[in-house]
């Protein structure tokens, strides 16, 4: 990921950048609930993420643009909570549930135990493999799922009801997860919402500008 403009990331850019992640993940959950529909790449680059555990820096963590997930973050900060907006919903939830998962050490422990095991499944088929796929859910179900607040995901059944997207979207809450404690490592709190909300608006309008004039370059 590029950023020309943009000659020194800042703590509030490395939050954003994060928040971007959560709402990117929020975003693909409800077209997979809804629509029975996945974008690839921000799949791939949602659950690659996961594997990125030590990164130099925040940037690391996402190989390529998160431009859905700026997108609803900018409008999130423009609008606030929007009634009825399922999108809304799941990144509150993930946000809750990652402040959850941090006072839960041995969770945590074993989180990351089972995506050290993961990564040769991942290195070997690849990131989007349903093998991969239906392992990551199951770590989702077996830990994050078993908090008394559980992630309610709204939309078709005939969707809901097919274990390769119930699988596909139990993984990208994960992921959205990761954003979450990215989010929190950076120093981000719901206090951020309010007394940072110009600040990160800033920031994601800037660097949801140069996504798109890097995406102009390659056409």
């Amino acid at each position: 990921m590029s950023f020309d403009t943009i000659k020194q990331f800042t703590k509030i850019d490395y939050q954003t950048l994060a928040l971007a992640g959560i709402f990117e993940a929020a975003t693909q959950v409800e077209k997979l609930a809804t629509q029975g529909l996945k974008d690839k790449q921000s799949f791939q680059v949602l659950l690659n993420s996961l594997f990125i555990q030590n990164p130099k820096n925040p940037e690391e963590v996402f190989s390529h643009s998160l431009q859905n997930g700026f997108e609803g973050l900018i409008l999130f900060l423009e609008q606030g909570k929007r009634k009825g907006s399922h999108t809304d919903r799941y990144v509150h939830g993930l946000l809750y549930l990652q402040k959850k998962l941090a006072s839960t050490p041995s969770m945590l422990n074993t989180i990351g135990q089972r995506l050290d095991l993961a990564r040769t499944q991942k290195d070997h088929f690849g990131v989007d493999h349903e093998n991969l796929v239906s392992n990551l859910a199951s770590l989702y179900t077996d830990t994050l799922s078993t908090f008394n607040f559980r992630i309610q995901v709204m939309g078709e059944m005939t969707y809901l009801q097919q274990p390769r997207i119930a699988n596909q979207i139990r993984a990208l809450l994960l992921a959205g997860i990761r954003s979450a404690t990215l989010w929190r490592q950076m120093g981000g709190n719901r206090w951020q919402f309010l007394l940072s909300r110009r600040k990160l608006l800033t920031s994601a309008e800037a660097q949801l500008y140069e996504i798109r004039k890097n995406l102009g370059k390659s056409d």
